[in-house]
């Protein structure tokens, strides 16, 4: 797991698109980081545990090209 450091105004979907390109890691980010699940807008320099994601599997590959 990677660490993420805060800037001041960092919201949970900001941090989801700045590290994935997407906001729809945002619950994997709060669930990796409890102690700040109520957090709404952080402050700088909070250090936040990003978990390792897998790639997605694309329902439209056939069954010998996705991942079990």
């Amino acid at each position: 797991m990677n660490t993420y450091i805060t800037v001041q105004g960092d919201t949970w979907d900001g941090i989801s698109f700045k590290l994935f390109g997407t906001d729809k890691h945002m619950p994997r980010l709060i669930v990796a980081n409890p102690a700040y699940a109520d957090t709404v807008i952080f402050s700088a320099d909070v250090v936040l545990t990003i978990p390792t994601l897998s790639a997605d599997t694309s329902s439209t590959l056939p069954p010998w090209r996705q991942e079990g």
